[in-house]
């Protein structure tokens, strides 16, 4: 009896197929193959910006219109933030630009006609804010109404009562210590250079802050055995969060520096996106917006979850309307128009699932900042109203195909 042992050796490797610039674009197809939906709308956003970077001859990344381009939308981003939390839960609200253009009233009518201090004024439109998210919340998660029906009636009364408020006409200015909300800078401190010394250590310290987040959740998810993307990939990215991070700080500080409203909208960012990540509260999100009948089997009080979503909106709305009215230094019958279908936008852009379940914070802010880009680049270039609500209305049905797409090749 013979035995017939054959050896096997590993079949060599194709030629030109080695060397470490091949390794590291496989790393980077892999990367991209496995986070598609992450990182497809960030790739999209730096396609935008360089392309109408060249358009414009360099003019959409000017100090100056970097800056314009924050404050400009700084009060959409904050609505993102919001309507995404809402729609991962599976709902939606079409009161917020009612709520923020009311909230700006309310402002008004408190500082201009009744003398009231701005610290004052902002605390009780923060708590106006609450309340309007507590009452339509209630009626969504306790009595069961839509919360398309309840936040439509929303939209309507929030407007009329803007108008009852300011007696349809504009009113103002506000404070200056209101007004630095939504066009201040943080102040100049140190020694005389050419750039905002206080931005550049802000800078600086997000840099820190991402890398060290980055590698923490990494390490997670190693320690649960979970799928990572390739070392390679991960360090690319690394390199290109804080090269992006550098960049944007370098522009700020070498005109004003970082608006104040910035700094307001990168601690929601880090707060809400931690909420969401690691908090329960967050998970339970995901769960009543992924699957209801499953959370509520595990034990997801889904009705308080959902009270809370729109309780959270409210507040947010209602920063947002004082952003937006210190911005203007004054409060109008028409301010917030569309501002619900922008914040919206922003969410399906950035990654959001009309069924719910699947959206991230981040997503929102990439979202928005790809609708503000559109809306600045087209102004640089005259386009005019009419073809950008086209070109937006397009970039929206692109985003939500996208996520069709996504869903099918995927099986889910």
């Amino acid at each position: 009896m013979s035995t017939d042992v054959t050896a096997k050796t590993p079949a060599p490797a194709p030629p030109g197929r080695s060397g470490p610039a091949q390794g590291l674009l496989q790393a980077v197809l892999d990367g991209l193959r496995r986070n598609m939906r992450q990182y497809g709308m960030l790739i999209a956003l730096g396609l935008i910006v360089v392309l109408f970077a060249i358009w414009t001859d360099g003019d959409l990344l000017l100090p100056r219109n970097v800056s314009n381009l924050v404050l400009q939308n700084s009060y959409i981003l904050i609505l993102a933030i919001g309507m995404m939390l809402v729609i991962i839960a599976g709902h939606i609200d079409l009161s917020v630009g009612s709520l923020t253009a009311f909230v700006g009233a309310f402002a008004a009518v408190l500082t201009v006609q009744h003398g009231a201090s701005w610290p004052v004024a902002l605390v009780l439109c923060l708590l106006v804010g609450a309340v309007a998210g507590s009452v339509q919340g209630f009626l969504i998660a306790y009595l069961g109404i839509p919360s398309f029906i309840v936040t439509l009636a929303g939209m309507l009364l929030f407007r009329g009562l803007t108008e009852i408020l300011l007696e349809g006409q504009t009113l103002g200015p506000f404070p200056d210590g209101l007004q630095k909300l939504g066009n201040g800078f943080l102040p100049e401190t140190g020694p005389d250079t050419d750039y905002h010394n206080l931005t550049l250590l802000l800078g600086l310290v997000l840099i820190a802050a991402v890398v060290w987040q980055e590698l923490r959740d990494r390490r997670r998810q190693q320690e649960f055995s979970l799928d990572v993307v390739p070392t390679r990939f991960f360090l690319l990215k690394l390199t290109a969060l804080a090269a992006a991070i550098l960049v944007l700080t370098l522009l700020l500080a070498s005109y004003k520096g970082a608006p104040i409203v910035l700094i307001i909208l990168g601690a929601l960012v880090v707060g809400y996106g931690y909420v969401m990540r690691n908090a329960v509260f967050g998970r339970h999100i995901y769960a009543i917006g992924g699957n209801l009948p499953a959370a509520k089997l595990s034990g997801v009080k889904d009705k308080k979850v959902t009270f809370l979503v729109f309780l959270n909106m409210g507040v947010l709305a209602a920063l947002a309307g004082l952003v937006v009215a210190a911005r203007l230094n004054a409060a109008s019958p028409k301010a917030g128009v569309n501002f619900e279908l922008e914040a919206i936008a922003s969410s399906f852009i950035g990654g959001a699932s009309m069924s719910g379940g699947v959206g991230t914070v981040l997503g929102a802010i990439i979202g928005g900042l790809v609708l503000g880009v559109l809306n600045n680049g087209m102004n640089l270039l005259s386009v005019g109203t009419d073809w950008q609500q086209v070109i937006k209305g397009l970039a929206l049905l692109v985003a939500v195909g996208f996520d069709v797409w996504n869903k099918r090749k995927s099986g889910s």
